[in-house]
Formats: structure tokens, C-alpha cells, sequence
């Protein structure tokens, strides 16, 4: 149950933080998968524990504000690829401040070492408890309300 509270404080944290930014957790896990390499839209949807309908208005509301773009695969026409645009890339460099500054409010009076300790400690719970393939920096919103996190598998 300390895990479940403190994944809705953090939560709650998050969501004020990202607030000013008109940004959702949610919209933020698909930045942040996007952040390294385009995807189909079916493995974003998949890494960020997603479901299909609400990936499509999650992805209208990045498309409408222009940080993604989506385009037809080349190799399949049946799917689309998702990128982050440039405007996306500077978004999230905006908004990555909100998430150090709300980190450290989360993780204060702890040491560089006990923030280590806690990272291998959270991985492996993850890992062992089979609920991901080990932690992310930020994670999708779960199906249940809307703004909780979940812990998508690692790509």
C-alpha cells in the first residue's frame, strides 16, 4: 500500500506541476517515449500502456498542438508512425525542468547514493513483481482514471 500512496502523491505532484503547460502525465509518457526515436503508433500505444482509443484523442491533442506529427509507414500503409516535432523536442525541454524540480521535491532528504539505492530497488521490484520490464523516468496514464501512473515495459 506505500507504493499505492505514493504513486498518487507523486501523481498529484506531477499533474500540478505540468499544469502551467496545459501538458497531462499522459501526454508527457508519449513525449518522453517519442523522445528518442519516432515509433509506430500500436508500440507507443504499447510502451506507454495505452489503449488504442485513447492513444488516438491522446495523439490528436500532441497533433493539434503540434509537438508530434504522424505519418503513413512507407513499409506498411496500414500504420502510422509518430514523431515528435521540433516545437515537441522543445517542449520537452521545457517542461523536463518541471520534472528535475518535482523529482527533487519528491526525493528530498535523500543522498545521491540512497537515490541510486532506490532506483535499483524500484527496477527490481518491477522486474521481479512481473508489472514491467523495469522502471521509466515518467510513465502513462493508466486506464482506470486518467492521470494515474502506470510502468509501461522498456523498449
Amino acid at each position: 500500500m506505500l507504493l499505492a500512496v505514493l504513486g498518487r502523491a507523486s501523481t498529484r505532484l506531477f499533474t500540478e506541476a505540468l499544469r502551467p503547460t496545459g501538458l497531462k502525465p499522459r501526454h508527457l509518457a508519449a513525449l518522453t517515449e517519442l523522445r528518442a526515436a519516432p515509433l509506430t503508433q500500436q508500440v507507443l500505444g504499447e510502451v506507454t500502456g495505452t489503449d488504442p482509443t485513447k492513444l488516438v484523442g491522446l495523439l490528436n491533442d500532441l497533433e493539434r498542438w503540434q509537438l508530434i506529427a504522424r505519418r503513413r509507414d512507407p513499409g506498411d500503409r496500414r500504420r502510422h508512425i509518430v514523431e515528435l516535432s521540433p516545437a515537441g523536442h522543445e517542449r520537452l525541454a521545457e517542461v523536463d525542468r518541471l520534472v528535475v524540480a518535482t523529482e527533487e521535491r519528491i526525493l528530498a532528504g535523500l543522498d545521491a547514493g540512497q537515490r541510486g539505492a532506490l532506483r535499483v530497488l524500484l527496477d527490481q521490484i518491477a522486474v521481479n513483481g512481473r508489472v514491467a520490464t523495469g522502471c521509466v523516468a515518467v510513465a502513462a496514464v493508466s486506464e482506470d482514471d486518467g492521470d494515474d501512473f502506470t510502468l509501461p515495459p522498456r523498449r
